[in-house]
């Protein structure tokens, strides 16, 4: 397709996602690269994504960041699930939790004995069989190597972007300030060649990263790559957002609490909380969320409260031509389980997988857009779940949700867990069978029977298993300090 070598790449936009991929490739790959990012301080950036899931450790690692330091400077907390308030009905809780729950066995999820257990009357809730969802509900966390919580993070995503920068700057990555004003192609191929800023000066480069966030400067505007359009399924389409202050000790986990026609975030972090609330605008309008949000927080507001526009969907191609699309500008699926910065992440690590250093050809693009795809499809269909598979019907929204038409490869799902109890996870989906497990259960979706194999148990054997995992896992939990305490001692942060 093109056969220059790619020396020079071009960031364009900031935020979360532009220095997250600046970061990772001035460490990882900067030796043989010239970085350069540019953004606009005119431009705000969404700024709320506070929420991570597990698989941001990983790439900590690769980048050698220093837990202690970072999650001091983006004035973080722990998380180690998402408590879903109403969801399943009003006043019916559960957590989806990072952990893993019970024991499988070979042939079927602990699900299955569970199942059994339920039915003679001697198995607990589900989750009490899950260190991380028991040690979030008791407000406890600690980073124990030898019986490893599976954990994430509640960040001020401001103060991260200003740490990746810090790290990106440090291994050579060059900032330019100013706002980009044309998108210089060439004339034949179409291939990104330079940006212009608004000063006057071109920046050019061999390989152009678009983090503009919903307008898609590069990879909508000038390319033209289409955009699928999910909100027949995900109707979620604003949101307000609104800082408060702190009026108790941080909880590990954060809060999605149900609405009449959306869900509340809350994420607690050592010195504020994070408050916003997703909704569908068919149903609310927008002084009528801002209303409801001001309404069900806790603490003095910091900030006015800020309303978002947003479409559920992903870009069709997310590499064109030498372009590739980051965050908001890839797509955007909406926030509910946190996936936003996980899919920043994988497309950093993806392209780095697959970097062009002698040119890019058709089977790189293709292979990079194909796995984005399914990788985005299957979060799309976790997601969906939460929403249809409800006992709801007290509101107009909620009856549209449980009445609406789902992709095939989630109704497959639901079908399959309804009729058998069984849950596969499809190789390389970044939720396994434990999330599918805890969302189907936590929304009211009881299997009809459970695996044969657990028969293999007498009935004694079923009930001294089931102990010796709640056993077993009160034991690691009594063993914790709490939260605050645990952040007091090993990450204090000054931001105040």
């Amino acid at each position: 397709m093109n056969n220059t070598k790619i020396q020079k790449v071009v960031v364009a936009g900031g935020g979360t996602a532009g220095w997250m991929a600046a970061a990772s490739l001035a460490k990882l790959l900067g030796k043989t690269l010239d970085v350069t990012l540019i953004e606009s301080d005119d431009i705000p950036t969404v700024g709320v994504g506070e929420a991570t899931i597990p698989t941001l450790l990983t790439l900590h690692e690769l980048l050698g960041i220093n837990e202690k330091e970072f999650v001091a400077e983006v004035n973080g907390t722990f998380k180690l699930g998402i408590s879903f308030e109403n969801w399943r009905d009003v006043n019916e809780d559960y957590i989806h939790s990072f952990g893993f729950t019970g024991k499988d066995c070979w042939a079927a999820g602990f699900q299955h004995f569970w199942l059994k257990g339920k039915r003679m009357g001697i198995a607990k809730e589900f989750g009490d069989y899950c260190g991380e969802l028991v040690a979030a509900r008791e407000n406890k966390f600690a980073i124990t190597p030898k019986h490893g919580l599976n954990y994430a993070y509640h960040i001020d995503a401001g103060l991260y972007a200003k740490f990746l920068r810090k790290l990106a700057e440090k291994h050579g990555a060059k900032r330019v300030e100013g706002r980009i004003v044309e998108v210089g192609q060439n004339n034949e191929s179409g291939y990104i060649e330079s940006l212009t800023l608004q000063s006057g000066k071109v920046v050019e480069g061999d390989l152009f990263i678009d983090c503009s966030g919903f307008r898609g400067l590069i990879i909508e505007q000038a390319l033209h790559s289409g955009y699928d359009d999910w909100s027949h399924w995900l109707p979620m389409n604003s949101a307000v957002a609104v800082q408060t202050e702190s009026v108790g000790e941080p909880i590990p986990y954060t809060r999605a609490i149900a609405r009449d026609a959306g869900w509340q975030w809350r994420i607690p972090l050592q010195s504020r909380v994070g408050n916003g609330l997703v909704f569908c605008s068919r149903y609310m309008s927008d002084d009528e969320a801002i209303n409801t949000i001001l309404g069900n927080i806790e603490g003095e507001t910091l900030n006015d409260p800020r309303v978002i526009k947003f479409q559920t969907g992903t870009r069709r191609k997310h590499w064109n031509k030498n372009c590739i699309a980051m965050g908001l500008s890839s797509g955007f699926i909406e926030p509910l389980e946190s996936t936003s910065i996980h899919l920043i992440q994988r497309s950093v690590i993806r392209l780095m997988q697959m970097f062009p250093y002698d040119g890019i050809r058709r089977p790189d693009v293709n292979e990079f857009n194909k796995q984005m795809q399914f990788e985005i499809d299957n979060i799309r269909d976790f997601i969906v779940l939460h929403y249809h598979v409800t006992k709801r019907d007290d509101t107009p929204f909620w009856r549209f949700c449980r009445s609406m038409t789902v992709p095939d490869s989630l109704q497959h799902r639901i079908d399959l867990f309804k009729q058998t109890g069984r849950v596969f996870q499809v190789p390389t989906e970044l939720f396994g069978e434990n999330s599918w497990t805890q969302v189907m259960l936590g929304q009211g979706l009881l299997p009809e029977q459970y695996h044969p194999i657990v028969n293999m148990m007498s009935d004694e054997e079923l009930a001294q298993f089931l102990s010796g995992i709640d056993q077993s896992v009160n034991n690691l939990v009594g063993q914790l300090p709490g939260h605050q305490d645990f952040i007091n001692h090993y990450c204090k942060s000054s931001v105040m």
